[in-house]
């Protein structure tokens, strides 16, 4: 069981919907920041033939053929999915995790901790992540500016025309990958940001104490960087299945796992790590990024509700 020191009270519990709030607030911030390093990543998991030779090469490339606007491609679909997405973690997870909680402590093990993470993950692929992933990854894959040249015109567009040509289920394409991968990682991140708190700062949630932004974004930065270390297949394959059309003929994989063996087989054992560089340069910042303001969120409704002195 996560237990507090033996001289701390029985911890007040942040409701539900203040954690959706300080999420979703995070997720704004984070979006605007970093929406350049996912445009990077989609663009170095889609190239087969080696066309970008790394992140650096990938950018500049981006910005002298398509201008630097094109580093923020489908940043409206990403902003508002990281918007709700978070919004969804943040709730569902605290909802979640009421359930595991000792009646008598009000403390929460590892262990259910760990499974309320996942299933907040699981709950955010299934509603939020892929369709707006979908959307996103059709309009990053998209090469040049020019709108009467490109087949996807905008987040709204884009959802209908692959409505239209692909049907309802091709705006949950990759589903699969995506569910493993975000049930993982926010099983991990959930448990490691709990956990770096804890032993860096000794704050345990609902004590009242407030972390300093600085604080937040090193335990969050800390414990965004399993995620995508252990997930980069999920993601690899997630992001080539989503970037199908079943309209364009282009359907080279049937479903995850055979993804899976195909890239493996053609590309190579490390091609399914493709773009863990640009995740590792943009999950662990955003996390720093949301956990700082997210927490300033909730300790304010702790400094305010709770009435404790701020670290």
């Amino acid at each position: 069981m996560s237990q507090p020191p033996n001289d701390s009270p029985k911890p007040i519990p942040i409701p539900p919907y203040m954690k959706a709030i300080s999420g979703s607030i995070g997720g704004i911030v984070e979006a605007s920041c970093l929406q350049p390093i996912d445009v990077i990543k989609t663009r170095l998991q889609l190239d087969r033939s080696g066309s970008y030779k790394g992140i650096v090469h990938c950018g500049s490339t981006v910005v002298k053929s398509e201008g630097v606007r094109a580093l923020w491609k489908g940043l409206t679909p990403f902003a508002t999915h990281l918007t709700l997405k978070y919004a969804l973690r943040m709730g569902s997870n605290a909802v979640l995790q009421s359930a595991f909680k000792d009646e008598k402590t009000g403390y929460i093990s590892n262990q259910g901790r760990f499974l309320s993470g996942f299933g907040a993950g699981v709950l955010e692929a299934l509603v939020i992540v892929t369709p707006f992933e979908v959307v996103k990854i059709r309009l990053q894959q998209q090469k040049g500016l020019s709108p009467e040249l490109l087949k996807y015109k905008g987040p709204i567009h884009s959802a209908g025309v692959i409505l239209r040509e692909d049907g309802l289920r091709g705006l949950w394409a990759g589903a699969s990958p995506t569910v493993m991968r975000n049930g993982t990682n926010q099983a991990a991140m959930f448990t490691a940001k709990n956990a770096f708190d804890k032993i860096l700062w000794k704050k345990h949630e609902g004590d009242g104490r407030v972390l300093l932004p600085w604080q937040s974004m090193i335990s969050g930065f800390l414990a965004g960087i399993a995620g995508p270390v252990c997930t980069g297949p999920f993601d690899v394959v997630k992001t080539r299945l989503m970037a199908q059309s079943r309209s364009a003929g282009d359907m080279k994989y049937t479903g995850m796992f055979h993804a899976i063996k195909t890239i493996y087989a053609e590309e190579g054992l490390l091609a399914l790590w493709k773009g863990l560089l640009p995740r590792l340069m943009r999950i662990p910042p955003g996390q720093a990024i949301m956990w700082g303001v997210a927490d300033q969120v909730i300790g304010f409704y702790e400094k305010t509700y709770i009435n404790k002195a701020p670290l």
